[in-house]
């Protein structure tokens, strides 16, 4: 039974990866992660936020406003590089001790370090990098074609600057999700990973403040994502890579089904262990060898929308047979 398959590009032995999130922060984690069956292991993001967040608290404990000056400068570059090369001895660290591919993951804002960040990666040795996108348009002066038009930008200029494979990690919040998702694969990138995890808001009724909700995803969060990762993975020129609400073997055979080419874990695990990956794992083979399947390019995308379906009157037809209670 063979459980091989890519991801951007890369041979993997299974198609479970764990995807960006404290547990792929450590070298000992990503060594359970590799001693678990992870395919692949998608690094910890680089948030350029937090980093600029770290500048200015040291710069107000180092150096008062009022008397920032030069220093400002000096500490902003120390606390960068500082950051970057924690991140740099990690992934020199996992490519000495992990046989698995290992994939960076950067989110910046500002267009002149998402070129940094990427060069850095590069260098460190990462096999591949993943642009973790989340965009949520909140303002209102912002229209879809800026939107379009920095993703676009972003890409354009990193595959002319490095050399590794690219992928997007996206967030659902796009009016024109299919249109999109489809002219970001005409760009020449390596993958797309759908979707991204925002972290969520709640609000304390009696201090009336806004607080933390819990991040985890939870198992019903999964339809969202095989919903269109059935209706897009024959309609995109790069493979996708499915994530959010993932806790079980069944759940990646369901996203292999639907057409995706990797599935990302990161709710289970803290849930569960990393070590919950080998039951993945033997969950993935004990279908497989059930249902008389040798190789997952045998059902990959069994059940994807086909190019020529008309996706919505599809859905539309399920949704009015269920309701129906039509066998």
């Amino acid at each position: 039974m063979n459980t091989q398959t890519k991801y951007m590009g890369l041979n993997i032995e299974s198609p479970v990866i764990v995807g960006s999130c404290g547990l792929t922060n450590s070298i000992d984690d990503l060594k359970k992660c590799e001693d678990a069956g992870a395919g692949a292991v998608i690094l910890k993001s680089v948030f350029e936020e937090q980093i600029i967040f770290d500048i200015k608290h040291s710069a107000s404990v180092y150096a008062p406003t009022d008397q920032y000056g030069g220093s400002y400068d000096y500490i902003a570059a120390h606390v960068a590089a500082d950051a970057m090369d924690r991140h740099f001895t990690l992934i020199c660290n996992a490519k000495e001790h992990l046989r698995i591919p290992i994939v960076g993951s950067i989110n910046c804002y500002s267009f002149e370090n998402w070129l940094s960040y990427a060069k850095r990666f590069q260098e460190a040795g990462c096999d591949a990098l993943e642009l973790n996108m989340a965009i949520l348009p909140y303002e209102t002066e912002t229209s879809s074609d800026d939107v379009d038009r920095l993703f676009q930008n972003v890409i354009q200029t990193l595959k002319k600057t490095i050399s590794i494979p690219i992928s997007i990690k996206v967030s659902s919040y796009f009016t024109d999700m299919a249109k999109f998702m489809q002219q970001l694969s005409w760009t020449g990138i390596s993958g797309i990973t759908m979707f991204n995890k925002a972290l969520n808001i709640d609000v304390d009724v009696e201090s009336m403040n806004l607080t933390h909700a819990p991040s985890l995803s939870t198992p019903d969060e999964i339809y969202n994502t095989l919903r269109w990762v059935a209706i897009l993975s024959n309609k995109l020129r790069c493979p996708i890579s499915a994530s959010t609400g993932v806790f079980s073997g069944n759940d990646v055979v369901k996203m292999l089904l639907a057409g995706a080419q990797t599935v990302q874990v990161v709710s289970c695990l803290y849930k569960n262990g990393i070590d919950y990956l080998k039951t993945i794992n033997c969950e993935l083979r004990t279908w497989m060898e059930q249902h008389n399947m040798e190789s997952i390019d045998q059902f990959r995308g069994k059940l994807a929308v086909k190019p020529n379906e008309e996706a919505s009157m599809f859905l539309r037809t399920q949704f009015m047979k269920y309701f129906a209670e039509i066998q």
